[in-house]
């Protein structure tokens, strides 16, 4: 069986193309084209991917989004859905699944909740279990800038899971479906079905915090 990396991949590249390449995303002003040339700049290009995350180098980056501008949308497409190149450290398996679970299903998300008439789609157990999994352990890093305490709560129908992202007294807790959870750590606001509980102030600054990385 595939892991979600990979469907949530290819469910991305279906959902691009019929949006289109003009149609909007979350992700600021990117349209879905400059989303998917986001994607291949990060696993294609070793001189472009770093300014990504290191605001230093971004102009790398935007010298390699410019260049692939000027491709044809759907080539792009497919070169996202091929995969990474052997050379390149996402195709490794166990970093592809830790790394890509969330990066293609957020980005996935992006492209479907920027349009009008949204729904939450409804995922396996195992999918949810999977964005539970990388979302525990990526969540660590993506409420650091909260400043607060932070523990999340999945209250699934077999057990009620838990994981403390930034440990502290009275954290502010939120509950919902790992789904959920992945949009709302990754600063989206287009989420649904979450419950914020515990410390009043806390939940008001992981709020206000800029979540995400």
């Amino acid at each position: 069986m595939e892991p979600m990396s990979r469907t949530e991949r290819a469910a991305l590249c279906n959902t691009a193309l019929e949006a289109g390449e003009q149609a909007p995303t979350l992700c600021g002003d990117w349209t879905v084209k400059d989303l998917v040339i986001h994607l291949l700049v990060r696993e294609r290009d070793p001189l472009g991917a770093p300014g990504i995350l290191v605001p230093p180098l971004e102009r790398l980056t935007d010298r390699s989004s410019r260049r692939l501008s000027g491709h044809d949308f759907t080539s792009l497409v497919e070169r996202v859905r091929s995969g990474p190149p052997k050379w390149s450290p996402f195709a490794i398996p166990p970093l592809d699944r830790a790394v890509n679970t969330l990066e293609y299903f957020v980005h996935h998300e992006d492209i479907r909740r920027a349009a009008g008439g949204w729904t939450a789609r409804e995922l396996t157990e195992r999918e949810q279990k999977a964005l539970w999994k990388a979302v525990a352990m990526a969540g660590k890093g993506l409420v650091r800038s909260a400043g607060v305490p932070v523990e999340i709560r999945w209250p699934a129908a077999d057990r009620e899971r838990s994981a403390v992202l930034r440990k502290g007294a009275d954290p502010a807790v939120v509950s919902g479906p790992p789904a959920e959870l992945a949009l709302f750590l990754f600063g989206r606001e287009q989420h649904t079905g979450l419950q914020f509980t515990g410390d009043e102030p806390a939940v008001k600054a992981l709020h206000a915090g800029n979540l995400g990385l």
